[in-house]
């Protein structure tokens, strides 16, 4: 008998310690979840106010949440409002909402911020506000308006630089044409429709053909108001890399257009026009026509280079 009441004791310690006093757990900390985690209201018209979206708070922890703060920010801030159903206190498992509506001043991308500052495991939160100021109807906006080409060999292709046509209007766009002049070219993604909000892009390069300044433009045939659209083009032809004229030999060869005419005691770069007269031979005139001569035994690579 005494051992039955022993180990019935020690079951009862077991239980104690293993079940505590009973007290149960704390609930969980408030947690704040928004949806959508950003907000975009695509091109408006300028002074118009958008649709009104809403952003919906929800408390997916087990405590009271506190909101202490619902406000806007960032550099477009003004564009952007907002009406909340929120109070101060979120309990755990309710929602409140808040619409945002965008009103643009400016035509363009316009960017600002919904900051929640509240008690939950994130403490603050920041969402993304976006949308585009526009005209009503199709829009051609180019972006930039001016390009600058750096020395650049003549005969030789530059880099290319972008530009980019953006549509901020509420109409698609109709694009007829784009174009390069002058010594400039144009290569471009841009297909014969531009959607509301969208943009492609147009790569200039710069050739010149000889030394010195050259402008130019790009220009854009489309169905916006201000139709064309211009962007303006300039750079600078040079013989930083290769000579027009002079002695030429390794490692100073002529430009394109140019070749490396050899004589008695030098070779020296002229301005050419050259006749392919076979496998091993060219005829080259000079640029006043007043020469001519045959140049046997050089390979099509070697044209611009002095012979040995």
């Amino acid at each position: 008998m005494r051992n039955s009441f022993v180990a019935l004791a020690l079951v009862g310690l077991l239980l104690l310690c293993c079940c505590g006093s009973g007290a149960s757990a704390p609930p969980p900390p408030p947690n704040l979840q928004i949806s959508p985690t950003s907000v975009s209201f695509g091109v408006v018209a300028l002074g118009s106010q958008s649709t009104a979206q809403a952003e919906t708070l929800s408390n997916s922890g087990g405590s009271e949440l506190v909101i202490s703060s619902i406000t806007i920010g960032g550099s477009n801030a003004a564009d952007f409002s907002q009406a909340s159903t929120c109070t101060s206190a979120l309990g755990a498992s309710a929602t409140c909402t808040v619409d945002l509506t965008f009103t643009p001043s400016q035509l363009g991308p316009r960017r600002a911020s919904l900051v929640i500052s509240d008690n939950g495991v994130d403490g603050q939160q920041t969402l993304s506000l976006t949308g585009d100021g526009g005209d009503s109807g199709p829009n051609a906006t180019l972006s930039p308006t001016r390009l600058s080409f750096s020395d650049q060999d003549i005969g030789t292709t530059s880099a290319a630089q972008a530009i980019t046509l953006s549509n901020y209007g509420t109409a698609t766009l109709d694009i007829a044409d784009i174009s390069a002049r002058a010594d400039f070219g144009e290569t471009n993604n841009c297909n014969t429709t531009l959607a509301s909000g969208a943009s492609c892009t147009a790569n200039v390069t710069f050739t010149p053909g000889g030394t010195g300044g050259f402008a130019g433009t790009l220009s854009v045939a489309d169905g916006a108001p201000d139709s064309p659209q211009v962007v303006s083009l300039s750079g600078e032809g040079s013989t930083r890399s290769c000579r027009t004229e002079g002695n030429c030999y390794a490692g100073h060869p002529c430009c394109p257009g140019y070749v490396c005419v050899p004589a008695s005691t030098r070779a020296f770069c002229e301005r050419a026009e050259v006749q392919d007269l076979g496998a091993e031979s060219w005829h080259v005139a000079n640029q006043d026509k007043k020469s001519t001569l045959i140049l046997r035994d050089i390979l099509i690579p070697e044209i611009n280079q002095p012979r040995n």
